[in-house]
């Protein structure tokens, strides 16, 4: 019976993207044909651009020329937007991040932060963050096919040193690393890079089933563990005894080496666990997604605009509304770890698409508007330095929550956390835009390029009028 759901939803997710394919196809046709009678650049002539013979014939990073600045300023709103999330690991104990009602105040406003929050940001910016990363791996690649090199090497290379980056971000600094998973699965998505945008949104939305399938299965089958194996999962996962919290919050009000063992425990259950159980299949299924909806033009910004007010209508009038009904579920059921973990979660899992993509037609929309423009170039500038930002966010959340900085985890309010949150967004956009009057990429981004192409890349901005290397 659970193999016929599977193979239901399979067929289900085939339809959709069948059907939403044609929809897309059809209104970039209609928009391509006025705009060329019209002499206008086409989401199709943006991507034949990037991937066009007359690039320069070194297989380097891509010039700032060639860059296209709607994939940075969707980039800097994603970087941004995962913060409200992340703050509540670097601050209170893992299992409140999951379940609010683990740790800390959920009364008043402290419940509307977390609501809120839960609505318009869990899941919702990496889910962007994914895309836009198998979007980068077909736009490097395509690059260096056109300067007749063959990307494999450059490709894996670049990955690897993504990982060896994520292993030391993890175990030194932070456990909630995502540089793995996305070096991992970027792996694997480059082997699907050249399949044609109906596959790729058949694949990807066949590998983010793979978990909401399985926690579905665990969720049925939970009621015959035995006893102690139910009791271990609430008290480790869920809801931990205070005598729990208490030696995980010892654990990270200590200095760094005696936050290490917490450290690495938390960071091993992540990268293997979690990664194998959930982060594989979602974040490689939306890299995918990602792949197609790029090839398609959407994140050009030059899309018709009808496409991205129906990116906007899909959150607003289904994906909002589904994940509201299922807070509602999680609360009426008393956040109880059975429903919440494995059931009450698919609301959100599968709702946080299309509030992603609301938030894509949202942001694309914005590029469009001349009256943003400082705006959209302040946060251009922010994806531009998206590594940079995001070891950024956690040596400074680190420092003002574990013990080896001013030692408040667990001490913050909710309340507290999205008034840093603004703080640091503030910090980020004025300080990026200051960066990159001087330096052509984030100090991260500078040495990852360098290290992909084994060869030192130009750091300090050039001349006015010169074309020189920068983030892809």
């Amino acid at each position: 019976q659970l193999g016929k759901k599977v193979k239901d939803r399979a067929g289900s997710a085939s339809r959709a993207a069948h059907s939403g394919m044609l929809a897309i196809r059809l209104a970039f046709a209609r928009k391509s044909a006025r705009d060329e009678g019209n002499g206008m650049t086409t989401p199709d002539s943006t991507l034949a651009t990037v991937t066009a013979a007359n690039l320069p014939p070194p297989a380097g990073p891509v010039t700032t020329k060639e860059r296209i600045a709607s994939l940075d300023v969707l980039r800097g709103v994603a970087l941004l937007g995962i913060l409200p999330m992340n703050i509540q690991a670097f601050s209170m104990i893992g299992a409140a991040y999951m379940n609010p009602t683990a740790y800390g105040d959920l009364h008043g406003a402290n419940y509307w932060v977390w609501y809120f929050c839960h609505l318009l940001a869990d899941e919702k910016f990496m889910t962007i963050f994914s895309m836009l990363f198998g979007a980068g791996i077909f736009l490097m690649t395509s690059h260096i096919e056109a300067a007749g090199k063959k990307p494999a090497a450059i490709h894996y290379r670049r990955m690897g040193w993504l990982i060896l980056f994520g292993v030391l971000h993890s175990y030194l600094l932070w456990y909630g690393d995502i540089l793995v998973n996305y070096g991992l699965c970027g792996m694997l998505a480059y082997c699907y890079r050249k399949m044609p945008p109906r596959k790729l949104i058949i694949y990807g939305l066949a590998f983010i089933a793979v978990s909401s399938a399985l926690f579905l299965y665990l969720g049925w089958s939970m009621p015959s563990w035995p006893a102690e194996k139910r009791e271990a999962f609430r008290q480790q996962i869920w809801q931990p005894p205070p005598a729990v919290k208490a030696e995980e919050l010892a654990a990270y009000r200590s200095g760094w080496l005696g936050e290490m063992r917490q450290r690495a425990n938390d960071s091993l259950l992540v990268e293997f666990s979690g990664f194998i159980a959930l982060a594989f299949w979602r974040v490689e299924g939306l890299m995918l997604i990602g792949i197609a909806l790029f090839k398609l033009g959407a994140f050009s910004a030059r899309a018709p605009v009808k496409l991205y007010w129906g990116f906007i209508a899909g959150a607003v009038f289904i994906g909002l509304p589904a994940i509201a009904y299922g807070v509602h579920r999680e609360i009426q059921t008393g956040w109880d770890a059975r429903y919440s973990f494995f059931l009450g979660f698919q609301y959100n899992y599968w709702a946080s698409i299309l509030v992603s993509l609301g938030w894509v037609g949202a942001t694309m929309l914005a590029c469009q508007s001349s009256g943003l423009k400082r705006l959209t170039m302040a946060l251009a500038a922010v994806g531009r330095m998206a590594f940079s930002n995001y070891i950024f966010d956690t040596v400074v959340c680190t420092t003002i929550f574990y013990g080896f900085g001013f030692g408040l985890f667990g001490k913050v309010s909710r309340t507290g956390q999205i008034q840093i949150v603004a703080a640091i967004w503030i910090a980020q956009l004025m300080l990026s835009s200051l960066w990159l009057r001087y330096f052509q990429f984030g100090p991260l981004e500078w040495l990852w390029r360098s290290l992909t192409y084994w060869k030192k890349q130009p750091f300090r901005r050039a001349p006015m009028g010169s074309a020189t290397p920068s983030s892809a």
